[in-house]
């Protein structure tokens, strides 16, 4: 395919909406755990697309469900159901609490279900008056209009007129602050059980079995965001086996398509029942090709092998962030769970995680932020040993320069 117009960085400001503001650097291929740009510089990818590309770059399981399933039927309407979708359903019920499953095309579409859901079991069981849904503060659940208002982070829910109403936000690892706001008028609790924009914040076991054990008291069901904690990301399927405390409803997405497009919402049979036909629904959701991806994803991270290598693999990497650390003094904490592990920024370096995720990708590692000061890493479950200190050393040399 030949243009007629060079592809780069400035063609993004002619031709793309604003809402962005990328790096020059355009990656091209990638394998594994390592990315090359237009030029053929290499990347060692600490960052895996946001916690999505879960079994690094072109995996070879993902890569052949792909091209079998190309050559065999891509879409078809919900009308039809087909089989990737009833094999990938079976499995996630399968492995987790769940015993019905909702496909969407992302976190965003997984929330907004699990949010409707809530509202129309509360109607139907109980009355119109139990519409209140609670979230917490610095919590994140998607880009739309319900969803960026249940997320409790204004600076992303602001400036676009009326709000969707009665949604309150309390304190995360505050069972107080839940406790003034939960009544007999709440229909659900939203939570991250472990926070991912917010920082990388993980509830201590006091917290989420209290939420627990409040959503009980009041009749509420407890939604659990795991779009970004669940597929392996903290060496459990799902974050709540590792907690120990079973949701109502559970979304995901990012990793559970290793990269291709695709989401769920999970629940069990008696709440998933208020969904009647022609009450939700998604074009795309469910589609063969992004189901029969998601299938071999899950396949290869739902092994012992895979999760328990997540464990090991993080140990290496926040013991060398903790040297890096000896050296530099930058981080005030290491935290996270897992494969999303956070490096908290000190007193001398606040606001400035950008500019270490910038002189990481001078040095060719790719990194993320969590907010201003937080410092963010989710790379493949798979990313091998060699890989982490690569990119680790490229990231040391970043976090040198700007210490001086």
């Amino acid at each position: 395919m030949t243009n007629q117009f060079p592809v780069n960085r400035p063609l993004f400001d002619e031709v793309m909406v604003p809402n962005y503001s990328p790096s020059a650097v355009i990656p091209v291929r990638g394998k594994g755990s390592r990315v090359w740009d237009q030029n053929d510089r290499e990347f060692v990818d600490l960052a895996g697309g946001i916690a999505v590309t879960c079994l690094g770059h072109c995996h070879p399981a993902l890569t052949s469900a792909l091209q079998e399933q190309g050559n065999k039927i891509w879409h078809l309407s919900n009308v039809m159901t087909n089989e990737p979708a009833l094999r990938l359903a079976k499995k996630l019920v399968d492995a987790t609490f769940a015993e019905k499953v909702f496909f969407t095309n992302s976190g965003a579409e997984s929330n907004e279900a699990a949010f409707k859901l809530a509202r129309r079991w509360a109607l139907e069981e109980y009355n119109a008056e139990k519409s209140q849904i609670i979230a917490f503060k610095q919590g994140f659940h998607g880009r739309t209009f319900f969803t960026v208002t249940v997320g409790g982070q204004e600076a992303y829910s602001d400036g676009f007129g009326p709000k969707p109403g009665n949604i309150s936000h309390a304190e995360y690892n505050n069972l107080e602050s839940l406790k003034a706001l939960i009544s007999d008028k709440t229909c659900a609790v939203v939570m991250e059980p472990l926070q991912g924009e917010g920082g990388i914040i993980s509830p201590t076991a006091e917290f989420v079995k209290g939420v627990r054990e409040l959503c009980d008291q009041h009749n509420a069901l407890l939604i659990f965001d795991e779009v970004q904690t669940g597929v392996g990301r903290t060496g459990d399927l799902f974050a709540y086996i590792g907690l120990g405390v079973t949701p109502d409803i559970l979304t995901s997405a990012k990793s559970l398509g290793g990269g291709f497009p695709i989401g769920a919402m999970l629940t069990t049979t008696a709440i998933a029942q208020h969904l009647k036909i022609g009450t939700h629904g998604s074009t795309y959701g469910g589609n063969p090709l992004a189901c029969a991806i998601a299938e071999a994803t899950l396949d290869v991270v739902n092994t012992p092998e895979v999760l328990e290598g997540v464990k090991a693999k993080s140990k290496l990497i926040v013991d060398t962030l903790n040297s890096i650390n000896a050296k530099y003094s930058v981080f005030s904490e290491i935290r996270g769970k897992g494969l999303l592990i956070g490096a908290a920024l000190n007193e001398s370096y606040q606001g400035k995680a950008k500019d270490f995720l910038n002189a990481a990708m001078d040095e060719g590692s790719m990194v993320l932020v969590a907010g201003a000061n937080v410092i963010r890493f989710a790379p493949s479950l798979v990313i091998s040993d060699e890989d982490i200190i690569e990119g680790l050393a490229r990231f040391e040399k970043g976090v040198a320069k700007l210490a001086k």
